[in-house]
């Protein structure tokens, strides 16, 4: 890939992934405060709608696709350019997959299941709640830093062509 058609390239995706950085930070901002405050039924069948509709989204499109995106792009750079755009290339790839899929899919998406399963007005489910919070909110916001982390290293790769 020469490198005029590469520069873009991480740049698009460098802002591809600040998009799903911004979505993850508007959660860990105000979106599971908001949740919190609600009566707590309430606050669950939310969460349960926004992770069953979020299958239907563009965002889930970005999420996953961006991963396969991330690594074709290190690879094509490191393949036909310099070493200091490739490293931060692989950097941001890396990032991007196990800061924000890995973390996806082996922390929030469990949970999101199990949340899921459970049924409204039932102790356990009311108990889980707390804990779903305060864990599924850090866990959101290692993906906020690693999304910003990612796109960072990809436009820093951009400037290094």
């Amino acid at each position: 890939m020469p490198t005029d058609l590469a520069v873009p390239g991480l740049h698009l995706l460098s802002i591809a992934i600040a998009v799903v950085g911004g979505v993850f930070l508007t959660f860990s901002d105000f979106v599971m405060r908001s949740l919190a405050a609600a009566e707590r039924n309430a606050g669950i069948q939310s969460m349960q709608l926004i992770n069953r509709k979020v299958y239907r989204s563009v965002f889930i499109v970005l999420l996953i696709g961006l991963v396969p995106a991330s690594i074709v792009m290190a690879a094509l750079v490191a393949i036909n350019a310099g070493t200091q755009a490739s490293i931060f290339a692989m950097a941001g790839a890396i990032t991007y997959t196990f800061g924000v899929m890995g973390v996806t899919a082996a922390g929030n998406v469990p949970m999101n299941k199990r949340l899921d399963a459970m049924t409204l007005n039932v102790p356990k489910t009311l108990g889980y709640w707390s804990t779903y919070l305060a864990r599924w909110t850090a866990l959101n916001t290692v993906r906020v830093i690693a999304s910003i982390a990612s796109a960072a290293l990809f436009s820093i790769g951009a400037q290094a062509l």
